[in-house]
């Protein structure tokens, strides 16, 4: 009897560090890792308790967001893989000689590519370069800074086009935006955040020589080809040229051939978590209290409450949950956008650079944090307070 009772402590023990060493191990780091789409899901299965799952919660998801999400990210992915993004960064870089005018052209990419490929992936793709390129030529003291710029300029980049944001793409689908209004009320401020964030790079960044060790990177011309076809194929989706299911057919099937990696690195919990908060805002809309609350307060002004909500609740969401309450797209849309800067949390994009800073300077992440806080709240106060004096003037 004893032995048989020391057996079952025995299996019991062995039963629990296995429990732990797969949450320490597996759980623990992926929590880490996609904290807002665990939050996202936390608040879709709350809100699920209260608003009952019938047959109008299909009517939350906004299919053609996601395919178009989907698209653009598998097909980024399969860029990054040949190294494309890096090669033409590189080569960008080559042609600046100083500290000053590198730090900007990294500043530069990073906007550029926020408004093709998306700020969390623009941001993927080229932090690595700002780290490489400073630290490979000695200039690691201009590291913070930099990673500050770039994530501003990912932030602020996307705003011009639909697929820049991920917010972006929700609204110019759900209230059928036309494109060159959209990119009409989206223009000034978008070029405001470009001279602001030319300013900072020109004063807080020397003039100081760099060079850069010589590579060889060659691309593959025929992927290449077809991917950057595959690339502008998603885009016609976005501009809606195309139906959506056309790339959700082709693109995939594209890449199962070509390259299944990408199909895997695709970012799945960023689109589980337009899920989730799909589910959450669709919810929040159907409680009465709610629904008085945030009708009233948008009513107030739709430009600051949406700013404000950023801070909180990231950019994301708050135009998920916001559209519900509002048919001023056009400030909504500019406040998700120029919200984006501000606290950490205000965009995903800003926890994707504190990851990759802390990544490669652990000792330096309190002082980044107070340096990115300074910038970030300096450009919200001066985008919102321009934005409020054109509504005057």
């Amino acid at each position: 009897m004893r032995a048989v009772t020391h057996h079952h402590k025995h299996s019991w023990h062995d039963f629990t560090v296995a429990t732990h060493s797969f949450f320490v191990n597996r759980v623990k780091p992926f929590v880490k890792k996609n904290i807002v789409m665990v939050i996202a899901f936390i608040a879709a299965l709350v809100t699920s308790f209260i608003v009952t799952p019938d047959k109008a919660y299909i009517g939350y998801f906004d299919f053609k967001t996601l395919t178009c999400l989907f698209c653009v990210l598998a097909v980024v992915c399969a860029l990054k893989n040949i190294r494309f993004f890096y090669i033409l960064a590189r080569k960008i870089v080559e042609l600046f000689k100083t500290a000053r005018m590198s730090v900007l052209a990294l500043v530069y990419i990073t906007f550029i590519g926020s408004m093709l490929i998306a700020n969390d992936m623009a941001l993927l793709t080229f932090l690595p370069l700002g780290f490489f390129v400073l630290s490979e030529t000695g200039m690691k003291k201009y590291m913070a800074f930099t990673f500050i710029m770039q994530n501003i300029a990912a932030n602020l980049g996307g705003m011009l086009t639909p697929f820049g944001n991920p917010q972006n793409l929700y609204l110019y689908s759900k209230f059928n935006i036309p494109t060159m209004e959209f990119m009409g009320i989206m223009l000034v401020p978008f070029a405001l955040s470009i001279a602001l964030i030319t300013v900072c790079c020109l004063v807080f960044v020397k003039g100081e020589a760099l060079e850069l060790k010589e590579e060889r990177v060659v691309l593959p011309v025929k992927r290449t080809i077809i991917y950057l076809v595959l690339f502008a194929l998603s885009i016609v989706i976005v501009f809606r040229g195309i139906p959506y299911f056309v790339g959700l057919i082709v693109i995939p099937i594209a890449l199962l051939l070509l390259d299944r990696d990408a199909l895997k690195k695709v970012d799945y919990p960023l689109l589980l978590t337009f899920v989730f908060f799909f589910i959450f805002a669709g919810n929040m809309g159907r409680i009465d209290g709610v629904r008085t609350v945030f009708s009233f307060l948008m009513e107030k002004s739709t430009l600051l409450f949406s700013t404000l909500s950023c801070q909180f609740i990231s950019n994301v969401p708050s135009a998920i949950l916001l559209s519900q309450f509002t048919t001023n797209y056009k400030d909504l849309l500019l406040g998700v956008n120029i919200g984006g800067v501000g606290s950490l949390i205000a965009s995903l994009a800003s926890l994707i650079t504190l990851r990759e800073y802390s990544k490669n300077d652990p000792k330096g992440t309190k002082a980044y944090i107070i340096k990115f806080s300074l910038f970030n709240f300096a450009f919200l106060f001066i985008l919102t307070g321009a934005m409020f004096l054109i509504k005057l003037i």
